[in-house]
């Protein structure tokens, strides 16, 4: 630790990304790892749930308290899309920025974080997926749409997803449409035999969603053209895969002004 280190603050520390959240900061050269909230049963420290390279810190769960106590310089959420809002709302009105790690927040609570920013001059992120090759796919994509419009996507998570499509396949979908030059061909003659056979429909691309054990996130986009076919595929198979933009956030973020979305906003700056 030195004077200088970003002073970071994890929220749901004791889920999966929280925890490898914690490790990636301890050992980061220009962090410290100074709180860490989870409300789910009680926990000794963060040290006991995520190994040894982590501070001994307390694990508490109450974030108003912590925030006070420890005055972090970043806050990284998580959590849950139902409770991210509320912890962002606190973090920003004590002019913490804070980092959400979450998707499936609705267009409202998007738009109070927004004003809160606005309010209390803070910044905040919200970055679905943190793998910078899930960001890459998506600027591949916007190329190939261009010259080939018909397309679908299928992504790929684990059980305890609990959105679907993904953040990642609603903002691929989102991209795909708007860098497209032709509409796409209209499917001839499909007869649903069961309902949802084909899959959802963002933006008029179509969406599959597979939630099954052995998957940590992974999407498969698929071009067709006249006797060819494009995919482009990105595969996240360990969390630490999602760590070099977790740290590139928490590095940046103090750096913007408003909401920010997306980890291409701090890749492509």
């Amino acid at each position: 630790m030195s004077e200088g280190d970003l002073r970071v603050l994890v929220i749901g520390a004791a889920g999966k990304m929280g925890q490898e959240t914690m490790r990636a900061v301890s050992v980061a050269h220009d962090m410290e790892l100074v709180g860490a909230v989870d409300k789910g049963e009680r926990i000794e420290s963060a040290r006991s749930i995520a190994g040894p390279d982590v501070a001994d810190i307390p694990v508490d769960n109450k974030l108003g308290s912590v925030l006070n106590a420890t005055k972090p310089d970043v806050a990284i959420d998580f959590t849950h899309m139902l409770a991210a809002p509320e912890h962002a709302m606190s973090c920003l009105k004590r002019g913490v920025p804070v980092i959400i790690g979450t998707s499936g927040i609705s267009p409202t609570d998007l738009s109070a974080i927004r004003e809160s920013c606005r309010e209390f001059s803070t910044p905040a992120a919200l970055i679905p997926n943190f793998a910078v090759g899930a960001v890459l796919m998506v600027r591949f994509c916007e190329l190939a749409a261009a010259w080939l419009p018909d397309v679908e996507i299928i992504e790929r998570h684990h059980k305890a997803k609990l959105d679907a499509p993904s953040g990642t396949a609603m903002h691929t979908a989102e991209c795909i449409a708007e860098a497209r030059k032709e509409v796409p061909r209209a499917t001839q003659g499909t007869t649903e035999k069961a309902a949802g056979a084909r899959g959802g429909k963002v933006k008029d691309v179509t969406v599959h969603s597979v939630r099954l054990p052995g998957y940590v996130a992974s999407q498969e986009v698929v071009f067709g053209g006249d006797g060819e076919l494009l995919t482009v595929r990105h595969d996240s198979v360990d969390r630490r895969s999602f760590m070099p933009g977790v740290l590139l956030a928490v590095r940046q973020i103090r750096s913007f002004e408003g909401l920010v979305v997306g980890l291409d906003k701090f890749m492509f700056r």
